[in-house]
C-alpha cells in the first residue's frame, strides 16, 4: 500500500484531521505530511495536528489531542450542559497536580488544577459541535467545580449555572453531594441548595 493511499484512509477515518503519531503508526513518514503542507494539500493547525482544507476548525478537539490528560471544566462545562447561554470567552480545563500548564496557559487556556486521586472523578465523553469527542467534567461534578472557584468566577454566570442546575432533569443529587463530600464542600452546597430545592 502506497502512502497516499494510506494517507486517504486515515484521513477519511479521522474527519479530515490528521495526527502525526496516527499517520506514523500507519508507516507514514512525517516528510510525506511536510510534502502535502508545501503543496497546500494539508494545513499544519498545531504541533502534531494537520487537517485537509475546508475541514472543520474544531480548536477543543485540538487542545485535547495536544494535552490528553486536560479535561474541560468550570465555565467550558457550564456552556457543554447548557447551563449557561454565553459562549466560552476562553476554554477552562482541569489537569492533576504536577503536570505542566505552560503551554495550555500561554495558549490562552484557562487551568485549574486538583489532586490527582480526584482528577478523573466525573469524567464522561461529550462531543463537541464539530462532533469530536473530548473529555469534559459531567454535569454534578461541574456544579461542585463551579462551588469551589465561586469567588474567582463572574456572579452571574454563577447563579445562573446553579438555578438551571437544579431545573435540569439530567442532575443527580445522591451524585452531587458524593462529589461534593470528596471535595469536602458539603455544607457550602448545602447551604445554596437549600433555598433553591424548596
Amino acid at each position: 500500500m502506497n502512502y497516499e493511499k494510506k494517507f486517504n484512509e486515515l484521513s477519511k477515518k479521522n474527519d479530515g484531521v490528521i495526527l502525526t503519531k496516527d499517520a506514523e503508526k500507519e508507516g507514514i513518514p512525517r516528510q510525506y505530511l511536510s510534502n502535502l503542507v508545501g503543496k497546500n494539500e494539508l494545513e499544519r493547525v498545531a504541533q502534531g495536528i494537520y487537517i485537509i482544507p475546508d475541514t472543520f476548525i474544531d480548536e477543543m478537539f485540538y487542545i485535547q489531542v495536544r494535552s490528553k490528560k486536560i479535561i474541560f471544566s468550570h465555565e467550558t462545562a457550564l456552556y457543554f450542559h447548557d447551563l449557561t447561554d454565553r459562549d466560552p470567552l476562553f476554554y477552562s480545563v482541569t489537569v492533576p497536580r504536577g503536570y505542566a500548564t505552560n503551554r495550555l496557559r500561554k495558549s490562552g487556556v484557562e487551568v485549574y488544577t486538583v489532586k490527582k486521586e480526584l482528577h478523573l472523578l466525573g469524567m464522561e465523553i461529550k462531543k463537541t459541535i464539530h462532533g469530536r469527542n473530548v473529555q469534559v467534567y459531567d454535569i454534578d461534578r461541574t456544579i461542585c467545580d463551579v462551588f469551589r472557584s465561586r469567588n474567582q468566577m463572574d456572579k452571574n454566570m454563577f447563579y445562573t449555572g446553579l438555578n438551571r442546575y437544579v431545573s435540569s432533569k439530567e442532575k443527580n443529587l445522591k451524585n452531587l453531594m458524593n462529589y461534593a463530600k470528596e471535595f469536602r464542600i458539603e455544607k457550602t452546597v448545602l447551604h445554596y441548595l437549600e433555598g433553591l430545592l424548596l
